[in-house]
């Protein structure tokens, strides 16, 4: 079997925020949750886009959607554990941003999940993608 491997961009940390498994993010395999992990990044990614004063649905006059996502599991959580999410955003390219989280266990700083999400800016009239402004260009600069 393939697996997905993705190398975390260290130095384009934006942004570490504290989370904790909650027993609602607990699958049948007693361990956090695929649809949880989606779910704890994708509240990390917007907290960390306020740092910047932007927000998924005003990205510099667009709603950002995600193009696609990939996660690589590299441990298992449980509840009641107390998590970091890391997000790391490096230079967006011409229509695209590349949205990288890792999960780390504190108590061992063992990463959990490592993943990445291309965000896409779309008008929201014709639903095409755009160009990413310089505005959010500006913004995210200081993640490097």
């Amino acid at each position: 079997m393939e697996r997905v491997k993705l190398e975390f961009p260290e130095a384009d940390i934006l942004h570490r925020h504290p989370l904790s498994v909650r027993i609602t993010d607990m699958n049948y395999g007693r361990h956090l949750g695929h649809d949880a992990v989606v779910s704890l990044m994708h509240e990390a990614r917007v907290q960390a886009l306020a740092t910047r004063s932007l927000a998924e649905g005003d990205m510099g006059g667009y709603p950002c959607v995600a193009a696609d996502l990939a996660v690589q599991y590299q441990a298992e959580s449980r509840w009641p554990e107390a998590l970091e999410v890391d997000t790391a955003i490096p230079t967006p390219g011409r229509r695209a941003i590349a949205v990288y989280h890792r999960i780390r266990r504190l108590a061992d700083d063992r990463p959990v999940a490592t993943a990445r999400i291309n965000l896409m800016l779309v008008d929201p009239a014709t639903g095409r993608p755009v160009a990413v402004p310089d505005l959010v260009r500006e913004r995210l600069a200081g993640a490097s």
